[in-house]
């Protein structure tokens, strides 16, 4: 039996991709809106982390940066044992339109999982993903 490897969600966003990017990109940007302290290189190769209100923290490697256009990182998985090799790559695509930006997010990795694991895990990042681009959403919006 096969799982489902990829959440995707689709925000239209009322600001322009160069604000949006920046939102994504920028260490000031990610701890705004995800995550409450946050560094990161957003070149192809940097490195960054994140770390949430409750200690826990996610380390990224940056593998495209494309300004305004797209932004993708790998990260943990959720629930597997910190020296666990696996990761799943959050891809952000920004398109401009009338309204402002229209923001995809894929993140893709979790068939690699066995079912123990993969439920935990993708419903985490499932739910995840609609608390943080609510965030994204607030976040923008306030600046």
């Amino acid at each position: 039996m096969g799982f489902p490897d990829s959440i995707e969600r689709t925000v239209e966003l009322a600001h322009p991709p160069d604000r949006v990017w920046a939102a994504l990109t920028t260490a000031e940007g990610l701890s705004g809106w995800f995550g409450s302290e946050a560094r990161i290189d957003p070149r192809p190769g940097g490195s960054g982390w994140m770390r949430w209100p409750g200690g826990e923290t996610a380390d990224l490697r940056v593998e495209r940066a494309e300004k305004a256009k797209v932004f993708g990182f790998t990260w943990p998985i959720t629930g597997l044992p910190e020296d666990d090799p696996r990761r799943t790559y959050v891809e952000f695509t920004l398109e401009p339109i009338a309204a402002g930006t229209l923001l995809r997010v894929v993140e893709t990795g979790f068939a690699q999982l066995p079912e123990s694991a993969h439920r935990e895990a993708f419903e985490g990042n499932v739910e995840g993903w609609a608390i943080e681009l609510d965030e994204l959403v607030a976040y923008l919006d306030a600046s």
